[in-house]
């Protein structure tokens, strides 16, 4: 049996509000679910869970009724601009919520001032005992695993680390070899999904694929299983599967969060068989 916990990404269910978000969750098999408490995009589609204190209140009776718990919230971006002490409020919330990682994005070309921000948001995220991680993905400035893991080093907190996306370490061209030596303290969570094909010369495919169409574990070319022998053994998995196409042909939210959990429990079943 696996040790993994698995967490219900928000982007895998955007259409629905969190506190649908947390009844699917607790009736598909997952233990936790990511909130989305900052848009990725000023065009998704979003809840004002910071805003909304009904909506909060809500969210946190459906997660004592449930049972179920928060494994991460999302998404700060680090931008040239930047002032960290600006997302207390944000990890305040968090913390309120019972989450313990936090999704970072990196959107500073200068790659120091990025590694100092990063220091600060981990300073401020020890007092909610929130661990930042640093998603590296090929359009940002954190492109690859090797930049992402630079900048948490120069930044030098103990409750930095690094998400590993597995979309994202495929489109990047990240190395297996490179992941085996991360230390274990760096990594915290993961998100999982599968994505089909060579990777695409233009960026902006590349992105589109990314925000709709990724593939469920299993379903598509990554090297899913050498992936997951690099990472700790009972690491737990955000399973991120964003699938418009399936959304417009009508699979509901429950079923597409089924559809991943399942997928997952597949794949790791090869896992235990091969080890």
């Amino acid at each position: 049996m696996s040790s993994h916990s698995f967490s219900l990404a928000a982007l895998t269910v955007l259409e629905v509000s969190p506190v649908e978000m947390v009844e699917i969750a607790a009736r598909t098999g997952y233990s936790h679910v990511g909130l989305r408490l900052e848009p990725s995009t000023p065009e998704e589609h979003h809840f004002p869970l910071v805003s909304d204190a009904d909506l909060r209140r809500k969210t946190q009776k459906h997660l004592r009724d449930t049972g179920i718990k928060v494994l991460d919230i999302e998404i700060l971006r680090l931008k040239p601009q930047t002032r960290v002490s600006d997302f207390a409020t944000i990890l305040a919330l968090g913390a309120e919520f019972g989450a313990t990682e936090l999704l970072v994005a990196g959107n500073d070309p200068d790659e120091q001032r990025q590694a100092d921000n990063f220091a600060a948001l981990c300073d401020l995220s020890l007092a909610y005992g929130i661990h930042p991680h640093l998603e590296f993905m090929p359009w940002t400035d954190a492109r690859d695993l090797s930049q992402a893991l630079r900048i948490v080093e120069n930044a030098g907190r103990e409750n930095g680390c690094v998400l590993v996306d597995a979309f994202h370490f495929n489109r990047s061209g990240s190395s297996l070899e490179e992941l085996a030596r991360v230390p274990p303290s760096r990594l915290r969570y993961m998100q999982l999904c599968d994505v089909a094909g060579p990777r695409p010369d233009d960026m902006q495919e590349i992105l589109r694929q990314a925000r709709n169409e990724r593939r469920f574990p299993g379903d598509g070319d990554c090297d899913l299983l050498g992936l997951l022998k690099c990472m700790p053994a009972d690491i737990p998995l955000s399973l991120e599967v964003p699938c418009v196409q399936l959304l417009a042909q009508g699979v509901s939210a429950e079923q597409r969060a089924q559809l991943a959990i399942d997928k997952t429990r597949a794949l790791l079943r090869q896992l235990v068989v091969q080890v």
